[in-house]
């Protein structure tokens, strides 16, 4: 049976669903389209191929709508670029549909505001790497449909020939025919699931991705694009799974790598992750990105200096990368070059005037310089910037008080770190001594033994040579593996997750929390609390925890928040 496509375009118009003026509006495009079925054909068949035939023409018209009514023409993008980038932004919507067993119809929609689709396009054409993989996929899509045609041509022009009989070559090109169909389908359940995770709806994003491998088990991309899903959720071993997967399939997958990093990084495994981000930056040399990853690497394990010679390499890719400027100098900082920590974090919030965290960090580098005015100035924009921010309250109140001498002041920036984060030992240990500068010997007493029972060692050691029980036995956590998390925190870490892994959840935060006595400023570790408390049940002290840690800017911290709908 020849085949007969027909397009019927029954509606091709704007429908004004809201009043104001045209970037305001939200405008909505309907087409139909009929797809004739060949004898090839089932209804599965003929709905994937349907649907990616009026998917395309839907992405289209947007795209010409946007490239003549908008500012979108300043973005410099080809039209091609904007329906593709488009299908990470919007999703149609199977508004009819019907299968007489010859002919599927199908009718659909897409409804957006262009306002909203124009700032998501700058995101993305900002974004290298989602960029790439949406023209990843659109391009995957076009495969497909190209080797559906072709095949389907050949199937026919044999079957036309009514004098060659019907042969084992025929069989397998109608194989090849409905693996090719599959193959489409998988990249509509890939941008479908690729649309979920831009809102944050990562566990549909993930059955989404599911039914891709599923449809076509050698999709590189669908691997990929599930450890995204996974790493969202929290759950790095099953992404580091999928990246490898991913790049089992694909060697030259320098995201992948990129991102099973970032995985090994958040699992603690510095050094894997150094080594993933080396192997991109080899296969794309000119990938910011790489760059900038390794060196928070470095940074973790403390290697200053590597770390800002890769900062400086992602700067010089990418001159408007504000974090690279900002993390340089917390690496600055932390090797005393308070003076040139302060020129990066200037350059930071140049880049970014609403970077809190830019803010706060030169607030702590113009303290360490003995400038406490402008230190004070400088958390209190971090401050408004961002309400929550409970480090910027920290350490202005460390400010008033250690440097200043006004412990009033001190006190009541301390008290609102602890409103945030009331699981803040060093907080609690601050506002204690300010208590006892303020002569309040009953009230600093009374923070010492919280910061003590947090895991703040010197509350503990103070509290003990005062013969005062603190309510924490050093014997039940890190003393019984032999070592004291001063000593060695790296190695307490790991003994902090394999009790984790173990389900020692009691013992785990005891670790996590004297490590955050000594480091109260590494938001991992309130991370790693936190999912103790989750499997604990003591879900308002992880949540207290995850709030800490969002505040300072920890992605994995603001991710789960947000699939909890808190802010």
């Amino acid at each position: 049976m020849k085949q007969i496509k027909s397009l019927v375009f029954t509606l091709i118009a704007f429908l004004f669903l809201t009043t104001g003026t045209a970037l305001a509006e939200k405008v909505t495009f309907v087409k139909e389209y009929n797809y004739n079925a060949s004898d090839l054909d089932s209804k599965v068949t003929s709905r994937t191929i349907a649907l990616e035939q009026v998917k395309r023409l839907l992405l289209e018209e947007l795209g010409t709508y946007l490239i003549s009514e908008t500012e979108v023409k300043n973005f410099r993008l080809t039209k091609d670029q904007i329906t593709t980038y488009s299908a990470g932004v919007v999703s149609a919507e199977v508004v009819d549909e019907k299968w007489d067993g010859k002919t599927y119809y199908l009718k659909a929609k897409v409804s957006a505001d262009p306002a909203e689709v124009i700032k998501s396009l700058q995101n993305i054409v900002n974004d290298k790497q989602k960029s790439k993989e949406l023209e990843d996929v659109r391009k995957k899509a076009s495969e497909f449909s190209k080797e559906i045609e072709r095949l389907k041509k050949e199937l026919e022009i044999a079957k036309a020939d009514t004098k060659k009989p019907a042969h084992k070559a025929d069989e397998k090109k109608i194989e090849q025919y409905n693996e090719a169909v599959k193959g489409l389908s998988a990249t509509d359940w890939l941008e479908k699931g690729v649309n979920f995770g831009k809102a944050d709806n990562h566990q549909e994003a993930l059955n989404a991705f599911n039914k891709a491998i599923e449809l076509n088990p050698q999709y590189a991309a669908a691997y990929y694009s599930r450890g995204l899903a996974y790493y969202y959720l929290g759950n790095y071993q099953q992404a580091i799974n999928n990246y490898t997967k991913a790049i089992q399939l694909n060697p030259q997958y320098a995201d992948a790598y990129i991102n099973r990093g970032n995985a090994y990084g958040k699992s603690g495994n510095y050094q894997q992750a150094i080594n993933d981000y080396t192997k991109a930056i080899e296969l794309n040399p000119q990938d910011a990105m790489a760059y900038y990853n390794r060196g928070t690497a470095y940074a973790d394990l403390g290697n200053n200096q590597k770390a800002i010679k890769d900062y400086t390499k992602a700067i010089e890719l990418n001159p408007q990368l504000a974090d690279a400027y900002n993390n340089r100098g917390v690496a600055y900082d932390k090797l005393g070059n308070h003076q040139q920590a302060i020129n990066d974090y200037n350059k930071a919030i140049q880049i970014d005037p609403q970077y809190a965290m830019a803010y706060n960090n030169r607030g702590t580098a113009y303290g360490e310089l003995g400038n406490y005015q402008q230190a004070i100035k400088d958390f209190t924009k971090a401050i408004e910037l961002n309400p929550q921010y409970a480090m910027a309250y920290y350490n202005r109140g460390l400010t008033y008080g250690r440097n200043l001498g006004n412990y009033q002041q001190a006190i009541k920036d301390y008290t609102k770190a602890i409103q945030l984060n009331p699981q803040d030992a060093m907080a609690y240990y601050k506002r204690g001594l300010a208590y006892a500068k303020s002569g309040d010997a009953q009230k600093a007493l009374e923070n010492l033994k919280i910061a003590a029972k947090l895991g703040n060692r010197t509350a503990q050691d103070f509290l003990r040579s005062e013969g005062i029980e603190t309510g924490y036995y050093p014997s039940q956590g890190t003393a019984k593996k032999g070592l004291y998390c001063k000593d060695d925190i790296d190695a307490c870490e790991k003994i902090g997750r394999d009790y984790y892994k173990t389900g020692e959840y009691d013992k785990a935060v005891e670790i996590f929390s004297e490590m955050i006595g000594l480091r109260p400023f590494t938001t991992s570790y309130f991370v790693h609390r936190g999912n103790c408390y989750l499997k604990k049940g003591e879900n308002e002290k992880a949540i207290s925890d995850f709030k800490y840690a969002a505040s300072k800017g920890d992605k994995d911290a603001q991710e789960f928040l947000k699939s909890k709908g808190i802010k």
